[in-house]
């Protein structure tokens, strides 16, 4: 129970990693405000989650600055603090070379991957942080750290997160502890086109041989979250079964 009173928002988690990390925390004594973009489907998976008692839904954009305010306040209100933020929302909705990549589009990845997450880090920093400390998680990407190409845009936003990560950690210590993770092709929708229908190919790059499941992902979160986690800030965690080791392609 190592969450036990505290309270988080988890971006981004109807499904996939956020879920996941949101189950883990539920699970550890956490209360937990999940977003996502639909209020019906975050209403389902707050009710697999523990229903309203534990976890409250808000539905909006992540890059919406006023979603993001009301989901500030309503996490304060219900819950009452906000000791936990993990910014996993993102998006990537281009797959193919970064020469071809309209420029409009990479403006939008950029906008949702990076200036969403300093948003909602400074939302939480003013309305709660900042005068009571908190753990802050940013979910990056294994494609931050070695070029892929088809998702290129996607790796230089996840780059330029970490970077993010780093520099908040050093202005916002020692009371406030900012890091990151980095996963590789985990099995969830999100990612479906890098891996289905020829699971076993692509993870035979992978040292241990299989694809990240969601539950990787969210025990490095935690942890990372966790007082055992109290003196790390400014990491970038890479979890991604060894796939750095061989510089194996993850498609």
């Amino acid at each position: 129970m190592r969450f036990e009173g505290k309270t988080a928002i988890v971006t981004g988690a109807s499904r996939g990693i956020g879920f996941g990390i949101a189950e883990r925390l539920v699970a550890e004594g956490a209360r937990v405000l999940i977003t996502g973009r639909r209020q019906e489907a975050l209403d389902a998976a707050a009710a697999r989650l523990g229903g309203p008692d534990t976890v409250l839904g808000v539905a909006g954009k992540a890059d919406d600055a006023e979603h993001q305010a009301t989901a500030v306040r309503r996490a304060i209100e219900r819950f009452g603090g906000l000791d936990l933020l993990v910014n996993n929302a993102g998006i990537n909705p281009w797959y193919g070379p970064m020469i071809e990549l309209d420029l409009g589009v990479a403006r939008k990845v950029v906008e949702v991957n990076c200036l969403a997450v300093l948003s909602w880090t400074q939302q939480a920093h003013r309305a709660w942080m900042r005068e009571h400390g908190g753990a802050v998680v940013n979910v990056s990407s294994h494609s931050a750290i070695r070029p892929e190409p088809g998702v290129g845009v996607y790796g230089a936003s996840k780059a330029m997160l970490v970077a993010m990560t780093r520099l908040l950690a050093v202005e916002l210590g020692p009371d406030i502890r900012v890091n990151a993770v980095a996963p590789a092709v985990v099995k969830t929708r999100f990612s479906a086109a890098l891996h289905e229908g020829r699971e076993d190919e692509v993870s035979a790059a992978y040292p241990l041989k299989r694809l990240g499941e969601p539950g990787d992902v969210s025990a490095a979160v935690t942890f990372l979250l966790s007082s055992d986690a109290a003196s790390i800030t400014g990491e970038l965690m890479v979890v991604d079964g060894g796939l750095t080791l061989t510089g194996g392609a993850d498609r």
